[in-house]
């Protein structure tokens, strides 16, 4: 695969969940999707927060609702999954963030999406912060480390659906190299797509970066794991000189399944931090107190009655 210095090729999945029958469909459909993202000339392929999920359906009928019980029989298919991705992306030559899984380490499961390069060798980033369906009843413990891939000219980061809410993290990536933040979700709701898309829109802004949004969709009523699941895929970018004044730079369809593809120019938001209408890249340690908490300023109660 090649990489030019400043135009990459991304691909973000908006990818619906399946009841599947067996590995060999699984296999297959997987295979349909990065070969049509690749066949459009796509270098970078992502896949939502756990869309591996759908393998749920591969267990046995107890297990698809029984939230604690899947997660280590779901470590049985793991070297399978991984072997799977290893092929798909050297035989595309592409690199590819997989669908997210809950992996079993000595003390408990993370929520681990792995990367894969174009030579099929991978590495992998677990979700940082849990959301109340994660620590309450999946029992998923936060994840340690940030990671910071570089494919040719591309380096980029990923942070996880809850994890792209939060500004600290994907800085961290961003004055890593990242230039691209890469964000898979699992929302099953619109609040909750939203509250990712703004998180994702804030994070571009503040570090003057591209951010791509790959969410799951699903209506399966045969596992509470993945039951619904709804969103678009779309790029971000900051709003600024030769940018969308939106922050949007392309989005798919509400709740339509499929790729979207487009090219980054890393060449205009490498312009916006050094020449931009507003420098937040170069600004994000202007204050000399960043960690101080904010002092109070308490007012006299006035005297004026509420209305009735």
């Amino acid at each position: 695969m090649t990489v030019t210095t400043d135009v990459v090729r991304v691909a973000a999945a908006a990818y619906p969940v399946d009841r599947l029958p067996d590995w060999e469909a699984y296999a297959d459909k997987l295979s349909r999707w990065v070969a049509e993202a690749a066949g459009q000339g796509a270098q970078l392929l992502v896949f939502p927060e756990y869309a591996a999920l759908e393998l749920i359906g591969l267990l046995p009928p107890a297990l698809h609702h029984d939230i604690l019980g899947m997660r280590p029989a779901l470590q049985a298919l793991l070297p399978d999954f991984l072997a799977l991705h290893t092929r798909l992306a050297r035989e595309h030559g592409v690199a590819l963030v997989a669908g997210s899984v809950p992996v079993a380490r000595e003390e408990g499961y993370v929520n681990r999406a792995y990367v894969f390069g174009p030579d099929g060798t991978f590495g992998h980033q677990d979700k940082r912060r849990m959301t109340r369906f994660e620590a309450e009843e999946w029992a998923i413990s936060p994840g340690e480390g940030a990671q910071v891939f570089a494919v040719g000219g591309l380096r980029f980061g990923v942070a996880i659906c809850y994890d792209s809410e939060f500004p600290d993290f994907s800085r961290r990536l961003a004055e890593g190299g990242a230039e691209l933040l890469v964000v898979p979700s699992f929302t099953g709701t619109p609040a909750g797509y939203t509250r990712v898309r703004v998180g994702s829109m804030a994070r571009a802004l503040e570090n003057q970066c591209y951010a791509l949004h790959a969410p799951l969709l699903a209506d399966a009523s045969w596992t509470y794991a993945v039951e619904t699941a709804v969103g678009k895929a779309a790029l971000y970018a900051p709003a600024d000189r030769g940018l969308p004044d939106s922050g949007i730079l392309a989005e798919s369809d509400w709740g339509v399944p499929g790729w979207l593809v487009r090219d980054l120019d890393l060449a205009l938001t490498r312009r916006v931090r050094i020449e931009g209408d507003v420098l937040n890249w170069r600004d994000r340690d202007a204050i000399a107190d960043p960690d101080a908490p904010a002092d109070l300023k308490s007012f006299p109660a006035g005297e004026r009655p509420l209305p009735a």
